[in-house]
């Protein structure tokens, strides 16, 4: 298998399945794999990114997949600063 080149083209497909009111985002193509990782991950509401796809050339990426490659050491671009916990958060995590 090939490494991963976060400098080709990509398609971003929402969920097969969904409901219209609730349809967040339509199918985009980008000309970096890059860039629909970080748009997948930051610009996109959870719920959308559910049951949606990533595919670059051969490769499908799902939900998963598309965090994972955001989250890599390898990812070329600034990722967004994570927002501080607030306080309902840490009561939850307790």
């Amino acid at each position: 298998m090939r490494p991963f080149s976060y400098n080709t083209a990509a398609e971003l497909f929402p969920a097969a399945i969904r409901k219209k009111k609730r349809a967040g985002f339509a199918y985009r193509r980008f000309g970096t794999a890059a860039e629909a990782v970080r748009f997948a991950i930051e610009e996109l509401p959870a719920d959308s990114l559910n049951g949606a796809y990533l595919q670059v050339e051969e490769a499908r990426f799902d939900q998963s997949g598309i965090r994972s490659l955001y989250e890599s050491e390898a990812f070329p671009l600034p990722r967004r600063p994570r927002a501080p916990a607030s306080a309902e958060d840490k009561a939850d995590a307790a």
